[in-house]
C-alpha cells in the first residue's frame, strides 16, 4: 500500500466512513417452469412500471427490475431487496407458475421480434420510454437487451466530482478483479447466439460455454455496439465526459438515420437518429450519476450540480444467492470502491482505454485460465498477480471500515477475495460450470431452472407479515393512481414532446423541465 493511500485513509474520519451509502437495482427475466421466457404483460398486481418506487421493468415487459432505497448498512439493503422479492413472488405465485430467472444470461428466448418491449401507458413520458426501447431493439436486437444484472449505487459524503471521476478511472483499470471474483455467467442457452458469430464451445445439447469464462455478459456477446465502439469517452473530468456524451447524443449516425424516426405506418422506430438516443444508452461498467429533477436530462443534472454517486454496472446475478448478491460481496465492493477513491488516479489515455477494453474481454472469456495475462502501463502482467496486489492494498481499508462499523466482516470479505484468486475453482463462475456438468447433464437451462425453482421456494417460505403485504399493496395502488394522474395531465402532442426532449439545448446548463424518459 502506497504511503499516499495510507495517508488518505488515515485522514478519513470514522463518521465519514459511516456515511457511506449504497442501493441495489436488480434485473431478472420472468420465466416459465420449462425455462422459456414468459410473454405475459407486467402483472398489474405489481403496480405501475412507470411510477412504482421499487418494482419496474427494464428493457422488456418480461424483465423485472427490483430496486431498493438508499441504505446506511449492507444488511438493511439486502433485507429490503428480499422483501421486494417476497412480494413479487407472492404476486407471481397467485397468477400462475412464473418465476424469476436467476442467471444473467437469458432463458430460452423466442424469435427476436416476439420478445415484448416494456410498456408504460399512454402518457408522453410512458410512450417515450417504449419508443426508446424500440430504438434499442432496432439498433442492437432484442436478445442482447434481455441480459440481466445488478447495478450497485454507491456514495461517500463530501466527495467532489473531480474525486468521483478519479474513482471511476481507477475502477475501470481494476474492474477485471470484480469480473473475475463475481462473474457468474460462463455458459448460456444456445438460442441466445443462434445466427450470431461467437467463439463459444458446445456444452451438451442446447448449451454453450467458455471453459475458463467468468462473465459472458461483459464480453463481446454482451452489451456491445459498433457505433459505441467508436466512442473514446474520457473520464478525466466532468467537462470532458460531458463533451464526449453531448457529441454522442447529437452526432447523426448514418445507420440510425437509415432506420428513421418513424416507419411508413407512422409508428415510432426510435427517439432520434443520433449515435445515442439518450444518456442511458451509453454502456459502461460504471457511471457518474446525479438524482434528476422531474423531466431533467441526466447530463444537464451532472453539469449543473455535479456527481452525487456512482453506479457500478458489471455485477452478474449470482444464481446461488436468493436475491442475486450477498452481504459479503457488497462489503468487498464497498472496500474496492474506497480503494479506487483513495488511490492515485492518473488521467486516462486513448491507449489505456483500448487496453482496458481488451482486459475486460479477456477476463470475461478466459478469466480463470491459468497464467492469463492482462495489459497494464503498456506491459503484460498476470491477472492473478495483479489481483493479489490489489487485494493486499484493500486490506488496510477493510480494517478501517471494520474499526468504524464494528466486527470483522470487511476483512473477511477481502480474505475471501484472496482465496478466490488462489483457488479459481471456488469462484461462482467455476461453481456454475461444475453444477451444470455434474448435476444437470451439461444443460445450462436445466441448471438455471433448478436454481430458479429453489430460489422461488426459498422466498415463498420466508415469513411475510400482513403489515408488509398491506404496505406493498398500498404502493401498488398508489403507483397505478400516479400513472393515471400523469396521463390525465398530458396536453402536449407526443411529437412535440419528443422533439423538445431530445433537443441539444436541454443537455447544457439552461433550465427546462419535462417528464424524464429514461
Amino acid at each position: 500500500m502506497s504511503n499516499r493511500l495510507q495517508e488518505r485513509l488515515g485522514a478519513l474520519p470514522a463518521a465519514r466512513l459511516k456515511g457511506m451509502r449504497r442501493g441495489i437495482e436488480k434485473e431478472s427475466l420472468r420465466a416459465l417452469p420449462d425455462g422459456k421466457l414468459a410473454l405475459t404483460p407486467h402483472p398489474l398486481a405489481l403496480g405501475s412500471a412507470l411510477t412504482h418506487p421499487h418494482i419496474t421493468t427494464d428493457f422488456s415487459e418480461s424483465q423485472l427490475e427490483l430496486i431498493t432505497g438508499v441504505h446506511a448498512g449492507v444488511e438493511s439493503a439486502i433485507e429490503e431487496l428480499t422483501r421486494v422479492h417476497q412480494f413479487t413472488y407472492r404476486v407471481l405465485d397467485q397468477l400462475g407458475d412464473e418465476r424469476l430467472w436467476v442467471s444473467s444470461m437469458p432463458c430460452g428466448l423466442p424469435t427476436d421480434e416476439t420478445i415484448p418491449i416494456g410498456r408504460y401507458g399512454s402518457s408522453n413520458v410512458g410512450r417515450a420510454k417504449s419508443v426508446y426501447r424500440m430504438g434499442l431493439s432496432h439498433r442492437y436486437g432484442r436478445r442482447m437487451q434481455t441480459i440481466s444484472g445488478i447495478h450497485y449505487n454507491w456514495s461517500l459524503p463530501d466527495v467532489s466530482s473531480e474525486e468521483y471521476f478519479a474513482l471511476i478511472r481507477n475502477f475501470r483499470r481494476h474492474a477485471f478483479l470484480l469480473l473475475y471474483l463475481f462473474g457468474a455467467s460462463p455458459a448460456l442457452c444456445s438460442s441466445f447466439v443462434a445466427g450470431r458469430p461467437h467463439a463459444l464451445q458446445p456444452l451438451g445439447d442446447g448449451s454453450m460455454y467458455m471453459p475458463h469464462g467468468t462473465s459472458l455478459r461483459m464480453g463481446p456477446l454482451g452489451y456491445q455496439s459498433e457505433a459505441q465502439a467508436s466512442l473514446a469517452v474520457s473520464y478525466n473530468s466532468l467537462e470532458g465526459y460531458g463533451a464526449s456524451l453531448q457529441d454522442a447524443l447529437t452526432r447523426p449516425w448514418p445507420a440510425y438515420e437509415a432506420i428513421g424516426i418513424r416507419n411508413l405506418g407512422g409508428d415510432y422506430n426510435q427517439l432520434g437518429t443520433s449515435l445515442l438516443q439518450i444518456e442511458n444508452e451509453f454502456y459502461g461498467t460504471i457511471r457518474p450519476k446525479r438524482v434528476i429533477h422531474s423531466g431533467e436530462r441526466p447530463l444537464h443534472a451532472l453539469r449543473e450540480r455535479g456527481v452525487e454517486y456512482v453506479e457500478v454496472r458489471l455485477m452478474d446475478l449470482d444464481p446461488f444467492e436468493t436475491v442475486g448478491i450477498n452481504a459479503q460481496t457488497m462489503r468487498f465492493i464497498d472496500v474496492f470502491l474506497l480503494h479506487c477513491l483513495l488511490s492515485d488516479s492518473p488521467d486516462d489515455t486513448p491507449q489505456e482505454i483500448a487496453d482496458l477494453a481488451q482486459n475486460q474481454h479477456l477476463t470475461a472469456a478466459r478469466g480463470r485460465e491459468p497464467g492469463l495475462k492482462l495489459r497494464r502501463d503498456g506491459r503484460e502482467l498476470g491477472l492473478a498477480d495483479w489481483g493479489l496486489e490489489l487485494v493486499e492494498q484493500c486490506m488496510p481499508i477493510a480494517v478501517a471500515l471494520d474499526a468504524a462499523q464494528g466486527g470483522t466482516q470487511h476483512v473477511d470479505a477481502v480474505r475471501a477475495a484472496r482465496a478466490g484468486l488462489e483457488n479459481p475453482d471456488s469462484l461462482p463462475s467455476a461453481r456454475v460450470l461444475a453444477a451444470i456438468e455434474q448435476q444437470h447433464g451439461n444443460s445450462f437451462v436445466g441448471f438455471v431452472r433448478a436454481q430458479s425453482e429453489q430460489t422461488r421456494a426459498a422466498l415463498l417460505a420466508l415469513p411475510f407479515s400482513a403489515e408488509q403485504q398491506a404496505e406493498f399493496e398500498r404502493m401498488t395502488a398508489e403507483s397505478i393512481q400516479a400513472q393515471k394522474r400523469i396521463e390525465a395531465a398530458d396536453t402536449m402532442p407526443f411529437e412535440i414532446y419528443r422533439e423538445q426532449y431530445v433537443s441539444p439545448a436541454r443537455l447544457g446548463m439552461a433550465p427546462g423541465r419535462l417528464p424524464v424518459a429514461a
